[in-house]
């Protein structure tokens, strides 16, 4: 897994073209009346913050998640490194959850079978009208398959963005290819449908809040959602 991410890191500090030329930093936060990930129901109302700092095309990013209305929510803390040239992207995300194989829930174990880490990598393209993004896990705490050997889990996903009157909005369509116990899907299964509109409500001149709505229905367990969030962002 080094080998992997030592790789990874040296191609991501390689590529410097079509690059901007100053640092930039971001800091926000996602309230959410329901954390729904990839069609996948993680918690209740949550508070999800975000720390960014990027360089030319190379960004490092850390999100998290809390649940503020129960306490036996998913929490999340996922670091994820990236770069990006015109539509390409390639990153490579360390997710950590509070369950996993580490009973007592250590963040700095790292064990391959007592870990509650999970390492993705993901590749993707942006054409303008529509953006591919395909993940698969390739260590730490992932599903099975049906033989009960490592999944490498997987994840593909297509998302439309398009404009009505004011407001902007984004369909999405995701699904996993083959089984694995990670995402619940005993073979190729759509787990994500799901149709988004956000609007920025302008509070000051210089102040805006985007608020947004969104729509998710999971085909394959059968669920559906309807979720309501906005973003504070200096």
């Amino acid at each position: 897994m080094k080998k992997i991410v030592l790789f990874a890191l040296g191609l991501v500090m390689s590529m410097t073209t079509h690059a901007q030329e100053k640092i930039e930093t971001t800091i926000a936060a996602d309230f959410v009346s329901s954390y729904i990930w990839r069609g996948l129901d993680c918690g209740d109302v949550s508070l999800q913050p975000t720390l960014g700092i990027g360089y030319k095309s190379l960004s490092l990013t850390a999100w998290g998640n809390v649940g503020l209305s129960n306490s036996s929510d998913t929490k999340e803390f996922d670091l994820t490194l990236a770069y990006t040239i015109k539509g390409f992207n390639i990153g490579i995300t360390d997710y950590w959850f509070n369950a996993g194989l580490d009973p007592e829930n250590r963040y700095f174990k790292y064990d391959a079978h007592g870990t509650n880490h999970v390492f993705e990598a993901n590749i993707g393209y942006d054409f303008g009208f529509a953006s591919l993004q395909w993940y698969t896990n390739f260590a730490g705490n992932d599903g099975v398959n049906k033989d009960g050997k490592r999944a490498y889990s997987s994840y593909f996903e297509v998302n439309v963005p398009f404009k009505l009157v004011t407001v902007d909005w984004t369909a999405a369509a995701g699904a996993v290819p083959y089984a694995t116990d990670f995402y619940g899907t005993t073979g190729f299964a759509v787990t994500n449908l799901s149709l988004k509109a956000t609007k920025e409500i302008k509070v000051t001149d210089s102040f805006s809040i985007p608020i947004f709505g969104q729509v998710i229905g999971n085909p394959c367990s059968q669920k559906a959602y309807l979720v309501l969030g906005f973003t504070l962002q200096p």
